[in-house]
């Protein structure tokens, strides 16, 4: 635990950032989109349109955090549930788990707060309610469906793409984009958490914690469901790494296979061995 601590706090204090940000820009937006107070109240179209815009900003927001510096230290994923899908697939330390959804966990809230200071009233006050997801109109049921669903298909499609040779590099577009259709499309039914940290950071200065539990379970059910079919259709071994942006210089703290696979493609198109760790630090 402590060896984790010491060796890999970097990685865990660029998760913190990553959701601090991202919830501060939830909020931000939201305030903007969907308070009576906002100076585009009136402005704006209603219900689909504005739930595109917001789609929108924070697909663009997530995909700015992921390909940062932060996202490609620590890997991006700025969500428990994914950090233990991750863990159970054997790319996740048990403590670099554990101490992923704390800073996880303490950057959402800390993103929160400061909106709130920021903002005030405003944004905790219906109907913003500091962006907090609660079950819509259909009801518990039809939310813990919901976010069961959007987590597995936002939880394959990042194992889908990023462990392709050819198109690993597009899957922090794949996220975001999935992340805009789901706001756009999905947020009546559940709000889209898939981040049971997201969920719990915006219930807190609000403190509405309606169906609260379905953001706990649904979204790491739904991706650790994800990696199992994943897994039965290709086996352990496809999954390559837990970073969703593989590219630059910055370390992997993660069980890594990309620099084995790259010195194997190395090796078949000339014929000469090469160093993997070699081929790691680029």
């Amino acid at each position: 635990m402590v060896r984790s601590l010491r060796e890999h706090w970097p990685e865990y204090l660029a998760e913190a950032a990553g959701l601090g940000l991202l919830m501060a820009a939830t909020g931000l937006f939201a305030t903007l989109l969907f308070a009576p107070a906002s100076p585009l109240a009136g402005r704006l179209p209603g219900g689909l349109a504005r739930r595109a815009m917001m789609g929108v900003a924070m697909g663009s927001t997530a995909l700015a955090l992921i390909h940062s510096p932060w996202g490609r230290r620590s890997g991006g994923h700025f969500n428990p549930a994914m950090t233990v899908t991750f863990w159970r697939l054997g790319k996740v330390a048990g403590w670099d788990a554990v101490f992923y959804a704390v800073a996880q966990v303490a950057g959402g809230v800390a993103g929160v707060l400061a909106v709130t200071a920021v903002l005030g009233p405003v944004f905790v006050a219906p109907p913003v309610r500091s962006a907090v997801t609660a079950p819509g109109m259909a009801g518990a049921a039809a939310a813990f469906a919901a976010e069961l669903a959007i987590s597995a298909g936002l939880m394959g499609a990042v194992l889908l793409v990023s462990n392709s040779p050819r198109h690993h590099r597009f899957t922090g577009c794949v996220a975001a984009v999935l992340l805009a259709l789901f706001i756009t499309f999905e947020a009546p039914l559940s709000g889209t958490s898939m981040n049971p940290a997201r969920s719990f950071a915006a219930a807190l200065p609000a403190g509405v914690w309606t169906g609260f539990w379905i953001y706990l379970l649904a979204p790491p059910a739904g991706m650790l469901l994800a990696a199992r079919i994943y897994v039965a259709r290709r086996g352990a071994a496809a999954v390559h790494c837990a970073k969703l942006d593989h590219r630059g210089s910055s370390r992997c703290i993660f069980h890594c296979r990309y620099a084995e696979l790259a010195a194997a493609a190395a090796m078949t198109a000339d014929g000469c061995p090469v160093d993997p760790k070699s081929l790691h630090k680029q």
